[in-house]
């Protein structure tokens, strides 16, 4: 089965992580890749994601389309990036967001199957 694990944080995080300095971003890193090294095998597709301020959103009203910069959603949390897992079952899936080093809140998701 495929998972969507959803890497997630607060706003005052993303604004901590981007202004941390270089060698806190960069041991960060280097403990999140050794995660991402010891799963690999598991792993179908993983991305970390631009911040929210990259952001936009295309708006489907009225027969007609809007662009508007920054996310969509207004909330506090902010999704970092994610990585989609295919393994046995729900409880594979939430031993590896357990296992998350980043931090913040895991979000996982089951794939619709095609």
């Amino acid at each position: 089965m495929k998972y969507m694990l959803l890497f997630c944080g607060t706003t005052e995080a993303q604004e901590e992580w981007e202004n941390a300095p270089q060698e806190v971003i960069a041991q960060a890193m280097e403990r999140t890749g050794q995660w991402f090294g010891q799963n690999a095998s598991r792993i179908v597709a993983s991305e970390q994601l631009q911040p929210p301020r990259t952001a936009e959103a295309i708006r489907h009203e009225n027969g007609g389309t809007t662009v508007t910069d920054g996310p969509f959603i207004e909330a506090k949390e902010v999704i970092g990036g994610y990585a989609v897992f295919d393994v046995a079952d729900e409880e594979a899936a939430l031993e590896l967001a357990r296992s998350w080093p980043g931090g913040g809140i895991v979000e996982v998701r089951p794939v619709v199957a095609r």
